[in-house]
């Protein structure tokens, strides 16, 4: 399951499984902010490559307009599916304290 809105400040807030089951209402979502936008990954619980492929998506589409996709929260386990990944080297992501 995931639950995906906007918290206090504009910060988007994502919970549960980011998942190809999810990606969809995920994209649906993203699709729909702009500029810089910061996503709190804290209550992440897994991520998959639809996903990845979603964020992708999501941050390509935000630098063409000159903003970006920020991630904050970031726990160990989803911090290495992006250093897996190689996406670490495109996201900014601020891992969990």
């Amino acid at each position: 399951m995931l639950k995906i809105e906007f918290g206090s400040q504009g910060i988007v807030v994502v919970e549960g499984r980011l998942d190809a089951a999810q990606a969809a209402t995920a994209q649906a979502f993203l699709d729909g902010v702009s500029g810089s936008v910061v996503l709190d990954c804290s209550a992440l619980e897994y991520l998959s490559s639809a996903g990845l492929g979603v964020l992708l998506k999501t941050q390509k589409r935000l630098k063409v307009a000159s903003g970006g996709l920020r991630l904050t929260g970031v726990n160990r386990h989803v911090h290495d599916i992006f250093r897996y990944a190689g996406f670490d080297q495109i996201f900014d992501i601020a891992p969990a304290p």
